[in-house]
């Protein structure tokens, strides 16, 4: 290769384009797209970060009963001008359209009101949406436009945002000198957003819309924690931007928890999105399994509480049935973090299910909660007696944090007289070490 050619597209961003191709992404370069004096895309300016066209398609190719008023309604609500929002709160917004779909009212054929929903994204079948990664795309912000190496669009909604550096440069440099100014000086591109992957090739960073530096991950496994962990741009790029992938990281693996300083989004690391989605697999299998549904071992501060989110918000979006989540811990401290984490998140949505007591605790379980939050010394059945069979549903789940530590004593077998059909999911902090088989037995 001659000197002139180790650029940083020779060297990244085409091999990246390609590698996009091999997954099943359409592909275009649009540095030209105005140069006719119209956009080949349908933008009627640099300012626009949909791609009007394509979206317009893809809402009509999803909602076939819709008419087209009701889609014309469903494309104005979604690309509204929220400049006036704080960022986040737009990025809410939007990604509350993209996950349930946009409520719109229009005439029918018998001339009365009627009200849809607009589908915006296929998110069980991806072979339904249109994928397309653009490359060098010009984008105008109030006072300068900016050129992005590369934007994932799907249905027209620019979903993924990727930085590349050459080799040998810092990948920080792609967010210290470019992302925070793409953030500043073209915010709009950032309200549909998804997620970000920043690269020099082989340091590869994935992280959510309004990130940190230091809260972007590295992706170093693509299907299942028993591979070996490998730091590449391809590693990350089959491992979030597959078309399944990145749909299933945007629709259940994507959370905006409220705290102190104001509205937080996450997105799920990649420990947590293998072993939710490992976990979910053996939901699926519990009659084999015979309810064990496996450990989830985290380390210290890695978001354990966040991962019972993810996995309980997902069951109840994608698997039939009554579900029920009781979340049991052995301390009190741990029950107040988990519930204020479920809280935060918006996941419990009805008035808090909390044991106060052994009595209220048995009166929660017969009664229809999503969530029931408990310390296990609730099962409590005063000495010598044999505690009550409580419910016989199977579509209840039992979410035991330090799973190690209290799981076997008489609070514990209580639980599983009281719940005998119930699956049981153990997470733990602490390593299970050669020995531990009982831990295994218990929970699989």
């Amino acid at each position: 290769m001659a000197p002139g050619e180790y650029t940083e597209d020779k060297l990244i961003e085409q091999p990246t384009i390609e590698l996009f191709e091999s997954i099943g992404w359409e592909t275009a370069n649009l540095y030209h797209e105005f140069d006719s004096g119209v956009s080949s895309e349908g933008r009627e300016g640099k300012r626009d970060v949909f791609l009007p066209d394509r979206l317009h398609q893809a809402l009509v190719h999803l909602n076939p009963d819709i008419p087209p008023e009701g889609i014309d309604v469903a494309v104005t609500e979604l690309t509204a001008d929220r400049s006036k929002l704080i960022p986040v709160n737009a990025n809410r917004e939007v990604y509350k359209f993209l996950k349930d779909g946009i409520k719109v009212n229009f005439t029918d054929d018998d001339g009365g009101l009627s009200t849809e929903t607009v589908k915006v994204i296929d998110w069980s079948e991806p072979v339904n949406n249109n994928f397309l990664l653009v490359s060098q795309l010009w984008i105008a912000g109030e006072l300068h436009q900016r050129r992005a190496d590369l934007i994932g669009f799907v249905n027209g909604i620019p979903l993924l945002f990727v930085e590349l550096k050459a080799p040998g440069v810092n990948v920080k440099h792609a967010y210290d000198d470019n992302l925070t100014d793409y953030r500043d000086t073209i915010p709009q591109i950032f309200t549909p957003n998804g997620f970000i992957l920043l690269s020099n090739g082989t340091d590869t960073r994935v992280g959510s819309t309004f990130a940190q530096w230091n809260h972007f991950m590295e992706w170093k496994k693509v299907e299942d924690e028993s591979e070996k962990g490998v730091i590449s741009l391809e590693t990350a790029v089959r491992g979030t931007c597959t078309p399944d992938h990145l749909l299933d990281l945007i629709e259940n693996f994507t959370v905006f928890e409220e705290a102190r300083g104001g509205l937080t989004k996450k997105m799920a690391k990649n420990h947590q999105y293998l072993g939710v989605n490992r976990a979910i697999e053996a939901v699926r299998s519990t009659k084999e399994n015979q309810g064990k549904l496996g450990v989830f071992w985290h380390t210290q501060g890695s978001g354990k509480s966040l991962s019972m989110v993810f996995f309980s918000q997902k069951i109840l979006r994608k698997l039939k049935g009554n579900w029920t989540f009781l979340i049991v811990t052995d301390r009190k401290e741990l029950d107040q973090q988990i519930y204020k984490t479920f809280a935060a998140t918006g996941s419990v949505t009805e008035a808090e299910a909390h044991a106060t007591s052994g009595e209220n605790l048995r009166q929660l379980l017969t009664e229809d909660h999503r969530y029931v939050f408990s310390l296990i010394q609730k099962f409590y059945s005063g000495k010598g007696n044999a505690y009550p069979k409580i419910s016989d549903r199977d579509d209840i789940i039992v979410i035991t944090d330090e799973a190690h530590r209290s799981q076997y004593d008489i609070f514990a077998m209580n639980m599983r007289h009281a719940l005998p059909n119930a699956s049981f999911l153990g997470f733990t902090g602490t390593p299970l070490m050669a020995g531990e088989e009982k831990t295994r037995e218990v929970f699989g």
